[in-house]
């Protein structure tokens, strides 16, 4: 239903960093926007045309807030859980949505996309649902809440006697109150991101994911293209996919090189939360942003605009942390964006925020998008992000 200003008005689940990129594509478009976020100084506000605190994990109070704006469309980029919730908003409200809502909830739920895979033969890491520790966990093993995202209840286990307690952490922040038990697999780490239009699966770029070390385990550092082991990460990821019914929209799947070749760690039913849609309109041409906010109000896609065309040798995300601290300035953000081959700088913090420790993808607080030659875009990255300065004061927090 449009609005008398014939605007459509779509309804965007999060205001953070991983929504800016969705956000700055609906103003683009025209839309009237709404997001929604339970921080009220989320940068993604400043691209809305209302903004309502709410957490993006509230169901009752999304459904009730989509129809009391009579929205045309409604869309969770970047994050995991609120994808089920737009997806039953939308069902519950009779307008258009990529995905159905039971083909959402087996893309939010760590442990049925285990099931899918196992069923449907995709690779994958050995892997058990426990509520404590059994005999058989593979060890070292990773351990994570099965219905979270971003690292909570997530922990590495090398040795056994740490395996209760990290189950125990996984079982009380899980909604299901279970822990996902996951053989750890060493080796590179590549993002597959991609679209589906009509079950067709069209991979559009494979990025190496450069990620930290614990305590933050799992949280990407810089996402890098081209990849340097991309071989047959594409095909897994479309047969995980396919595994999961997701036949319309976007997917965002990590794919493990270990020594039995590439495995599956999980998809995501979204846009990737690292600025990916960005990238790949960078590298290739194909704009996932717009395309994904076409799947949201239920326009149809031509496939022929996922068609990829190489523009740059080279490029990466390279994200930025800071000391812990009450931010006090930030500084070098002009002089960094002026250097060769850096194509935009974002700060995510505003001065007077509390940075906490570096354990979580939210605990980043910038990143820088560049590009150059194949090997070049990355150091191109890290020699801008030096010149960036944040002064935090620990003593303030």
């Amino acid at each position: 239903m449009a609005s008398d200003s014939g605007r459509k008005r779509l309804l965007v689940l999060g205001a953070g960093p991983a929504q800016l990129g969705l956000l700055e594509a609906a103003r683009a478009r025209g839309l009237f926007t709404i997001a929604v976020d339970r921080d009220t100084s989320a940068p993604g506000f400043a691209l809305a045309d209302r903004r309502a605190i709410i957490s993006a994990e509230d169901e009752r109070g999304i459904e009730r807030l989509a129809r009391a704006e009579r929205i045309d469309g409604v869309i969770a980029p970047g994050i995991d859980w609120p994808v089920g919730i737009a997806a039953r908003v939308a069902a519950k409200l009779g307008i258009s949505h990529p995905l159905e809502p039971a083909v959402a909830g087996v893309a939010v739920s760590k442990a049925k996309q285990r099931e899918r895979f196992a069923a449907a033969g995709v690779p994958q890491p050995r892997w058990k649902l426990v509520a404590d520790v059994e005999d058989d966990l593979p060890l070292p093993c990773v351990v994570k809440a099965p219905d979270r995202q971003g690292q909570r209840g997530l922990a590495v286990v090398q040795e056994k006697p740490a395996l209760a307690p990290a189950i125990a952490g996984a079982v009380d922040v899980s909604r299901s109150r279970a822990a996902l038990v996951e053989e750890l697999v060493d080796g590179l780490e590549v993002t597959v991101t991609a679209f589906s239009v009509g079950g067709e699966f069209f991979p559009v770029t494979v990025t190496d994911r450069i990620t930290a070390d614990p305590p933050a385990f799992g949280v990407a550092l810089a996402h890098v293209w081209p990849s340097g082991a991309d071989a047959g990460a594409a095909d897994v990821a479309r047969s995980a996919v396919e595994a999961l019914g997701i036949r319309d929209g976007p997917t965002y799947t990590q794919v493990r090189f270990g020594p039995g070749g590439p495995r599956v760690m999980e998809v995501a039913a979204r846009l990737g939360g690292g600025h990916d849609a960005e990238l790949a309109d960078v590298v290739v041409s194909v704009d996932l942003n717009r395309l994904a906010v076409q799947a949201a109000l239920g326009e149809e896609i031509d496939p022929a605009s996922l068609r990829t065309e190489p523009r740059v040798g080279g490029a990466c995300t390279l994200f930025l942390t800071a000391e812990p601290g009450r931010l006090e300035a930030v500084e070098g953000v002009e002089e960094a964006e002026q250097q060769e081959g850096v194509l935009r700088v974002r700060i995510y913090r505003r001065r007077g925020s509390v940075i906490g420790e570096f354990r979580r993808g939210a605990d980043r607080v910038g990143a820088i998008q560049a590009v150059g030659r194949a090997n070049e875009a990355l150091e191109r990255a890290r020699a801008a992000a030096a010149l960036i300065r944040f002064q935090t004061d620990a003593a303030l927090v």
